[in-house]
């Protein structure tokens, strides 16, 4: 921070709160003066609340009014990077202030004072009496892999009292330690040696490194085909940014990725990274957040939201999976973590690998336009194969109703386990069943507060709407009707999948893989490891076990219904299926032994379908992107997804077409207006939902144009308005 930058005591400051009030609060800098970016802790009302001093105040009022600072906080303050990354996120974005903010201080405790404290951690002993409360205490922690605990995050995590943690430290089963309550994580030694790469990963490893060494800006598309070692290359990069003193964020698409990364991280820089995600403690979170704003965390492992944290000085930025559709955040800031990836590392001289055997059109396009670099790595590592594709011809197959695996796939699995190989059945379907019927009336079970049929879990012993998670017990009359015994699944979800080879494989040993099935994040990683150590015969999944798993042992993956995606009339449906089947196919075979995928499908003649089997993947991104420039839609034109939401339909619609009829300054950019009509999903928690979409040309100034649009509006108090520019869903 240079002098200008400083204010004195008493200086009236501008700061921006977490609170949702969109504007910037005047106060008087406190004692000793205030930073230009610097956290604190500031008065409003009768609350005291998390800000940051953005400038200097305006003004305009009785200064005598004027409340001071509080306090400083004792942490980095936010650097002009960070600051100018929130700013253009939010422009881009249509997000106020304040929710950048919020979603960039998503740390407990920040306004406590540093202190120390005790922690938690697992011993070498093991306690005199294994009680299953202690047993729980040691299984949690040695499921966090290390982490510390505070005893109330343990006790609550465990499922145990506090004295049964105290009572485990005399036995030293549980370390009890007081240490300060943020320290910088373990160093990272940048010169281990990695592992020997092959020449085609060499030259990628290099080429990164160049870019990483430059401490320049750049984009490079590194896609290489399942299995080829893409993770050991972009750590060569990582290794560059260590070496050159700057830090590194690598974002992944699934929690449930981290386990096998982090332990081929350790073995790589001889210490694990900082982790950012929903699986890790309060405390974690904590200490994260402030060594990175110090220099105290060199690399982050983290899900989307890491992209947020104040780092010193960082370097590299690694998008993991960047085709992923869950880089996009659908509430709260609607924004996707690759594309301010990009905008991020701009703005802080950093480089950008977009890691992916199937990458994004919008990524392909950027490569074609010369805006991004392209690495291919194109063949497995070692003496893995890319496995064999055959499309199953469902048509002919006299199925009963009750089954979904065709002989010719089970003719495949059994021989598989003769072999002593795994095979994986993927299904991308959560539950049991996706709709229950009554066969007396015809009614189908839907969620009371959504337009939506609600799924069968029977594993579960419950119905669930997938939309806002609503649950209640399966019914045995219909609640229609009342007639007993008439309800009846329809289609199939991986429970049912599950059960049909239980009837048909009894002699094998099944694992259903599916993010609802596990009550945490630790018991799903157990679960993976489990079958990477080849503990299971059958892998049923859905597309959770596409993401990044290499099982060795698995040679065979069938595919039940590879149609399932292209229903529907998303305009990345034929983009979604390439790249989900062509993902799901290369967990095959990524050892020594050859794999096989089989493709279970009623429209074999399909275009994607053909694409998928004969693996012409520039084929299928050229005739992609001919089709979205002439529909002049994204990544050739522009989108953005308006949604209104309220308790009561008509005035939903009401407010709708008024603002429908005040479309001029969208027309005036050229952009076309569709709707409103109700959302495909018409109601979701109880609040009606109708949907506006608008089309623009590429170079449409379309932000400015949405926000004088939407000005011209009053909104009352119970609608709810939601602007989604660059939308991945439609629904």
């Amino acid at each position: 921070m240079d002098e200008a930058e400083h204010y004195s005591d008493g200086a009236l400051v501008a700061v921006l709160t977490t609170e949702p009030i969109d504007r910037l609060l005047d106060y008087k800098a406190p004692e000793g003066g205030v930073a230009r970016g610097a956290f604190v802790e500031v008065p409003l009302g009768p609350r005291k609340v998390l800000g940051c001093v953005w400038g200097p105040g305006a003004g305009g009022f009785d200064l005598k009014k004027a409340r001071c600072v509080s306090h400083v906080l004792d942490v980095a303050p936010m650097r002009e990077e960070m600051r100018q990354f929130l700013e253009k996120t939010a422009a881009y974005t249509l997000t106020p202030m304040t929710a950048m903010l919020r979603l960039a201080t998503r740390a407990p405790g920040l306004m406590n004072p540093p202190s120390m404290r005790k922690i938690y951690l697992r011993g070498t002993g093991r306690p005199p009496r294994e009680t299953e409360a202690r047993t729980r205490v040691i299984d949690t922690l040695e499921e966090y892999g290390g982490l510390s605990f505070t005893l109330k995050e343990l006790a609550e995590t465990a499922g145990v009292t506090p004295s049964v943690i105290k009572g485990m430290v005399p036995s030293g089963a549980v370390r009890e330690e007081d240490c300060p309550r943020d320290l910088p994580y373990p160093r990272l030694d940048a010169s281990a040696p990695g592992k020997e790469l092959t020449d085609a990963q060499t030259g990628a490893a290099m080429a990164l490194r160049t870019a990483v060494s430059a401490e320049a800006y750049s984009t490079t598309l590194l896609k290489g085909v399942t299995g080829s070692g893409k993770t050991e290359v972009y750590l060569e990069a990582v290794a560059a940014c260590l070496a050159k003193g700057r830090q590194a964020l690598v974002l992944l698409p699934e929690i449930a990725l981290t386990a096998e990364f982090l332990t081929r991280f350790e073995d790589r820089f001889g210490a694990r990274p900082a982790e950012w995600h929903s699986g890790v403690t309060m405390t974690e979170r904590r200490r994260v957040w402030k060594m990175v704003g110090i220099g105290g965390a060199q690399v982050v492992i983290g899900a989307r939201s890491a992209l947020f944290l104040p780092f010193q000085n960082l370097g590299l930025i690694v998008v993991d999976e960047e085709h992923d559709g869950s880089y996009k955040q659908e509430d709260g800031v609607l924004y996707n973590a690759r594309d301010m990836a990009v905008l991020r590392a701009s703005l802080c001289s950093a480089a950008v690998v977009l890691a992916s055997a199937t990458p994004s059109l919008e990524t392909w396009a950027n490569v074609e336009a010369g805006k991004y670099q392209r690495l291919d790595l194109e063949s497995r590592f070692g003496p893995a194969v890319m496995p064999d594709m055959h499309a199953l011809d469902m048509r002919g197959e006299k199925l009963p109703s009750t089954q979904f695996i065709s002989e010719a796939l089970a003719r495949s699995v059994r021989k598989r386990m003769e072999l002593g190989e795994q095979s994986l059945l993927f299904l991308n379907r959560r539950g049991f069943a996706p709709v229950t019927i009554c066969r007396a009336c015809g009614h189908q079970i839907a969620c009371d507060h959504c337009d939506a049929r609600m799924v069968e879990h029977r594993f579960l012993g419950r119905l669930m709407c997938h939309q806002c998670g609503e649950t209640k017990p399966m019914p045995t009359a219909c609640p229609s009707c009342k007639v007993e015994g008439r309800l009846a699944p329809v289609g199939p979800g991986v429970e049912r999948l599950a059960e049909e080879v239980a009837e048909r494989f009894p002699n094998a040993k099944c694992a259903v893989l599916s993010s609802d099935l596990f009550a945490s994040a630790r018991a799903l990683k157990d679960q993976i490891r489990q079958i990477a150590q080849g503990d299971t015969d059958i892998i049923i999944g859905t597309q959770l076990v596409a993401k990044g798993h290499n099982f060795p042992n698995l040679t065979l993956v069938g595919v039940i219904d590879a149609d399932l995606g292209l229903q529907g009339s998303d305009l990345r449906a034929a983009e979604h299926t390439f790249q989900l089947m062509r993902q799901v196919a290369g967990r095959a075979g990524r050892a020594a032994k050859k794999g096989v995928a089989l493709l279970q499908t009623y429209q074999p003649e399909h275009p994607v379908i053909r694409a998928i089997i004969a693996g012409d993947e520039e084929g299928f991104w050229r005739a992609e992107a001919a089709e979205r420039k002439m529909a002049g839609v994204p990544p050739y034109g522009r989108m953005a997804g308006i949604i209104l939401s309220g308790p009561d339909v008509a005035q939903v619609m009401d407010v709708a077409n008024h603002l429908a009829r005040l479309a001029g300054p969208l027309h005036r950019v050229g952009a076309q207006l569709y709707g409103p009509a109700p959302a495909p999903i018409a109601r979701v928690r109880g609040k009606h939902r109708v949907r506006l979409l608008i089309k623009a040309e590429k170079a449409a100034p379309l932000q400015a144009a949405i926000s004088a649009w939407v000005g011209q509006v009053k909104w009352p108090n119970s609608v709810r308005l939601q602007i989604d520019i660059d939308p991945q869903s439609f629904w």
